[in-house]
């Protein structure tokens, strides 16, 4: 299954983590975004589910401009069944992208509030901030660019 993180420039800076499930998008606001490093806990704000259009999306949308921050598969752990472990409150899975890898929990805290954290695996860096890697996997442009209409890579 496939997965998307877009850098997202609305109202706030945030990130957007989609999860192929169903031929939909289940998807997460990440206000700090998807880290690397294991001792991070960070709120996940999940939203309407988007359509598979969704995995190469960018440009100016709306409000604000995105990027395709990262790409690549996911894989569930721990269930062999992803929607009924987010129904339940608790998704365990492995991504399998250009900068994010390793296992990851969702975890519900209410309704809508989620804790995202990943695991201290072969693939945990302590310290690692997605604001590092400002750039696109699909055209190397950053939101800066996107929103100034220079064309990508």
């Amino acid at each position: 299954m496939r997965f998307v993180v877009q850098r997202h420039r609305a109202r706030r800076l945030h990130y957007d983590l989609r999860l192929e499930m169903g031929g939909v998008l289940v998807s997460w606001a990440v206000p700090k975004g998807p880290t690397l490093d294991p001792g991070a806990r960070l709120l996940a704000v999940h939203v309407a589910d988007h359509g598979l259009a969704e995995l190469e999306l960018e440009g100016v949308v709306g409000s604000g401009d995105k990027i395709v921050w990262d790409r690549g598969t996911w894989t569930p752990a721990k269930t062999d069944d992803p929607p009924r472990a987010v129904t339940e409150g608790e998704l365990h899975f492995d991504l399998d992208g250009e900068k994010l890898a390793g296992r990851f929990v969702l975890i519900r805290r209410d309704p809508k509030n989620w804790l995202l954290v990943h695991k201290n695996d072969e693939h945990a860096v302590r310290g690692w901030d997605p604001e590092a890697f400002p750039r696109s996997v699909l055209s190397g442009r950053t939101n800066e660019e996107v929103a100034a209409g220079i064309a990508g890579a």
